[in-house]
């Protein structure tokens, strides 16, 4: 995204990082032939396992689906101890959702919920509705410098940061200087860390379009320059670490200290529904538990979101999930062996294939679901026009026949692959 800095009436330089008009009016095209193809805003039922039923009405009048676009990488959405911890928080309270502000009133479930998170993955974990709202909360809060002694941070994101991060540009700009980097670019950050006295690094663990940060890297940053690390690792939630703590976590020593805010999903790997922040310190939890606006001011995950999550939780805490993970893993092996990408040999559940047109791309997605295969077709903004394609998102409950047909079909479509490294997407 083309970035400019004016001065404003008071001689401030402020930042520009909206281009909204021209993201519709240049994928407009590709959002209406995806709608048309009917790859969009689709409906359906879960059935068993990945497979789901297409559309409304009866159930035995709808064609069964398998799906490769949710999340639920270890398949836990569907387990019957997230379901039943979700259906028994409801009965215990007798309600779904209390209307008041958590500075004030909030469920003991919701207490229980947030001890059980923390000691699971040795931080300070808040709970949220969603990570949008949980990214919306820390985004003025880091631009402050709250977070880094009162000093306020340069706060660099990475060009490939999640649009629920890049999103808040804007908000943290009128605090402070923001910068963009190219994805991964260490050598610009540590600059950066060498030119400026604070510095704050947004970015992904594991990026929703394939692939993941350097954490180690990072990590070496923060121990030669005092870098804080803001890492939304939605998508990497689950996957790794002896309780599920993900990709990012589970590649930092027992304490977070005050320089890493780790963001997490509760829905994705995790099964249930939400958000939360993974804190370092007690006074950056008494902090967030005044002053982030979603959660001084909103409301808390609702009781069912709540319920799923302590279910999942047990299940996190069991010999269950380290066998969900390793079949997880032997998938994503299989993948590899039958299709070439340029996530080949990483050990996440994303996949993107490359297709380079947008016409292409969702005619092939439209012959995948005429075949029995739901996955995303991804067009710009999510990346650079020219560079389209299909995600799959790979889980634990399907099985070695469901992988292998999606390739075969995949194949027989595709005759012509080429496959390279992703370029920048204008649109975060």
């Amino acid at each position: 995204m083309q970035q400019q800095n004016v001065l404003s009436s008071g001689g401030r330089r402020t930042g520009h990082f909206r281009n909204t008009a021209y993201v519709i009016e240049e994928s407009r095209r590709y959002f209406d032939a995806a709608h048309a193809a009917g790859l969009m805003g689709i409906h359906g039922r879960s059935t068993i396992g990945r497979a789901f039923a297409l559309g409304c009405g009866p159930l035995d009048s709808r064609p069964q689906v398998l799906d490769f676009v949710r999340c639920s990488y270890l398949g836990l959405d569907n387990h019957p101890v997230v379901i039943d911890g979700a259906i028994e928080a409801i009965k215990a309270h007798r309600s779904l959702h209390w209307s008041c502000a958590r500075t004030r009133l909030n469920f003991d479930l919701l207490a229980v919920l947030e001890a059980t998170l923390s000691d699971m993955f040795c931080a300070r974990v808040l709970t949220y509705s969603t990570v949008m709202l949980a990214n919306l909360g820390a985004m003025p809060l880091l631009a402050s410098g709250q977070l880094t002694g009162g000093r306020k941070p340069v706060v660099v994101f990475d060009r490939f940061a999640h649009v629920s991060l890049a999103y808040h540009k804007p908000v943290v700009a009128d605090e402070t200087r923001v910068e963009t980097v190219a994805h991964n670019d260490i050598d610009a950050l540590e600059r950066l860390c060498r030119q400026e006295p604070v510095v704050a690094y947004v970015c992904d663990g594991v990026y929703s379009m394939g692939g993941h940060s350097p954490i180690n890297e990072l990590r070496q940053l923060q121990e030669r320059y005092g870098l804080f690390l803001y890492i939304d690792d939605a998508h990497g939630t689950s996957l790794f670490g002896r309780h599920g703590e993900g990709f990012a976590r589970s590649q930092f020593p027992s304490g977070l200290g005050d320089r890493t805010i780790i963001a997490a999903s509760l829905g994705k790997g995790f099964g249930a529904s939400g958000g939360m922040l993974m804190l370092g310190t007690s006074d950056q939890e008494t902090l967030f538990r005044r002053y982030s606006v979603p959660y001084a001011f909103s409301v808390p995950p609702n009781l069912a979101a709540v319920g799923a999550a302590l279910g999942s939780c047990k299940i996190h805490r069991s010999e269950e999930l380290g066998q969900r993970q390793r079949r997880l893993a032997q998938r994503i092996k299989l993948f590899d062996r039958l299709m070439v990408t340029a996530e080949q040999g990483n050990s996440l559940p994303i996949r993107m294939i490359a297709t380079g047109s947008e016409a292409k791309a969702i005619a092939i997605a439209r012959e995948l679901l005429d075949a029995g295969l739901y996955t995303s077709v991804t067009f710009f903004p999510t990346v650079a026009q020219g560079r389209a394609g299909i995600r799959v998102c790979i889980t634990a409950d399907h099985e070695a026949r469901d992988i292998e047909r999606l390739c075969d079909c995949v194949l027989e479509r595709i005759d012509d692959m080429t496959v390279g490294p992703h370029t920048d997407r204008p649109f975060p």
